[in-house]
């Protein structure tokens, strides 16, 4: 993200609760200690985007679960949450919504400002927010001894739903977008072995070296969750990162022969690289969907404003709106100004 990423927290409880992003972390490795959330959130959230304090804005609403004067979305600190935190923003406005925006580092930091009204909405990813929410309502071992995420969306989502209602939030409507774990080879490595899926690489017997994150070696939606579902063989482990420049080279000049990435990479053309279907789900659904502190921002006009980007935005206009911002060096809310106005979704 390729700043600091989300990717981590997908892994497993220590990810979740005690690290911002190990991985997309979708996106670059991060860790936030309990004991100081307060006041970092307190600073973080002051310090971006300017505006009035947190204490001014929440609570105040004119209709009552979605009237608040001004909406404060969130966005955490990589390009993807800043390109849909623009989308909404200005999805919002064209339905006659004040906005502001707070970004903030990650997501131990954003869910406690969101349950508190401090910020209004966020864009969010199904398994990830749910497990996220599974530790934090059922204990830091639930995510691996009870995990309510799964590769079905549905489930996930309504596993989601019913945790994120005991914290006074909302889950809007989810869509067809979906940033998760991915796993990369070159095309030459590709069609040489006759690859398109992860399946084909397990049934293909080829021995691969996996530029990954340092702790693939023991989660489940990596090194063994590679093995064990698709038989792939996993020879070396190398701790370059999750999407990294560097990890991504390494499989381009050929030191290693794939790289875990995330399926809204930008980059992956660049070095000439293809993504391998996930093809019997290994990885979870994590959908892109918003979630809103359902006193301040659970009102049908907001659902609806949202919902018309939801409805819309696809895994590749992801990518394609990753890529303006992170190659081209377009600001995130002209890139979603251009998205929005294409899809004819700005009537303001």
């Amino acid at each position: 993200m390729l700043a600091p990423s989300r990717l981590s927290n997908r892994w497993t409880v220590k990810n979740v609760i005690g690290t911002s992003n190990g991985i997309r972390v979708r996106r670059s490795a991060r860790a936030v200690l309990a004991a100081g959330a307060a006041a970092l959130l307190a600073a973080g959230l002051t310090a971006c985007g300017g505006g009035d304090s947190l204490e001014d804005q929440g609570g105040t609403s004119e209709e009552g679960g979605g009237g608040s004067k001004s909406l404060v979305i969130g966005a955490a600190g990589f390009t993807e949450s800043k390109v849909l935190a623009s989308l909404y923003v200005q999805a919002l406005e064209d339905a006659g919504f004040e906005t502001s925006v707070k970004t903030v580092a990650n997501r131990e930091l954003y869910e406690p400002a969101l349950e508190k009204g401090q910020i209004d909405v966020v864009p969010e990813y199904a398994a990830t927010l749910a497990e996220f929410l599974n530790a934090k309502v059922n204990g830091s071992d639930a995510p691996a001894e009870d995990p309510v995420a799964s590769n079905d969306v549905k489930s996930t989502v309504a596993a989601l739903e019913k945790l994120a209602d005991e914290r006074g939030l909302k889950v809007l409507d989810v869509g067809e977008a979906v940033d998760q774990n991915a796993f990369a080879v070159t095309e030459e490595f590709a069609k040489k072995n006759d690859l398109e899926t992860l399946s084909d690489l397990g049934e293909s017997g080829v021995e691969v070296r996996l530029a990954a994150g340092d702790e693939c070696a023991e989660r489940p939606f990596c090194r063994p969750g590679l093995e064990k579902t698709y038989g792939i063989e996993v020879s070396e482990v190398d701790p370059k990162g999750v999407g990294t420049t560097q990890a991504k080279q390494s499989v381009k000049n050929g030191t290693n022969d794939m790289v875990l990435t995330t399926t809204t990479d930008a980059t992956l053309e660049d070095f000439g690289l293809v993504l391998l279907e996930d093809d019997e789900g290994l990885q979870n659904a994590d959908n892109v969907l918003p979630v809103v502190n359902a006193r301040d921002a659970g009102g049908e006009k907001i659902a609806a404003a949202l919902d018309r980007v939801t409805d819309v935005l696809t895994t590749q206009d992801l990518v394609d709106l990753n890529r303006q911002v992170d190659a081209e060096r377009r600001k995130p809310e002209d890139v979603a100004r251009a998205y929005l106005e294409e899809k004819g979704l700005l009537d303001g």
